[in-house]
């Protein structure tokens, strides 16, 4: 193991405004974090990896969502959440049970029905690829966790720090072309980032004065960020 999963960040334009929504979304709360970011943490959460750092950024949404997360309902349909300001995108069709819906700045997100013996909440994040099955082997051996396959994903499960039931790679045909909204942080078990350079991640920008983390890419071009270990003692 490489790393641990610490949490997951959303770009805004407005991150006051969307951190209310997810907040309502997600029955959390919404904290402070300095600079125009807020913080969206959940209050049934079991561990801070549940939060959502809702991050200011200056370019508005393009492309597609290749990053979301699945939620899981309270009720049998998402009335609430389209009361409480979500979009409706489609409906199910077909074999489908989920609803595809968006946020104010037009992050698509799934909400599935109410099932017995489940919480309300997230419980999948999902992530298109052109290739799953190499995707969900190579972030297991970043975070750990076993490999599930299936006809056109592969998910793992059980991977270090990982807050939700699986973390899900989905076949698409296109390649990623612009930057996710969504991506997610790593915690560092080393000093540096040289296990995971070696392993195929690719460095887009080192640590600064203003910032503690690298940003990296892995294989397929996904953002995510990585932490040293807080200094101890």
């Amino acid at each position: 193991m490489i790393a641990r999963f610490k949490d997951l960040c959303l770009d805004a334009t407005n991150p006051l405004a969307l951190g209310a929504f997810w907040a309502r979304m997600l029955d959390a709360d919404v904290a402070d974090a300095g600079d125009d970011d807020t913080r969206v943490d959940p209050r049934s959460a079991r561990s801070n990896a549940e939060s959502i750092w809702v991050n200011k950024v200056p370019e508005p949404r393009v492309g597609k969502t290749r990053v979301h997360l699945d939620l899981r309902l309270a009720d049998a349909d998402p009335a609430a959440l389209l009361a409480d300001g979500a979009r409706l995108v489609r409906e199910p069709a077909g074999d489908e049970t989920w609803w595809v819906l968006d946020d104010p700045e037009g992050n698509e997100f799934c909400a599935f029905p109410a099932r017995e013996g489940t919480r309300p909440g997230p419980f999948e994040l999902v992530v298109d690829s052109t290739d799953p099955m190499a995707q969900a082997i190579w972030w297991a051996g970043v975070v750990g966790g076993t490999v599930e396959h299936e006809s056109t994903t592969s998910s793992v499960v059980g991977a270090s720090g990982f807050p939700w039931d699986y973390w899900v790679f989905v076949g698409v045909p296109e390649p990623k072309t612009v930057k996710n909204r969504l991506h997610w942080d790593v915690d560092l078990v080393d000093p540096e980032p040289m296990a995971l350079i070696a392993a195929g991640a690719t460095v887009l920008h080192e640590p600064s004065a203003q910032s503690r983390w690298w940003v990296l890419a892995d294989p397929e071009g996904n953002e995510f960020c990585a932490f040293a270990p807080r200094p101890t003692g």
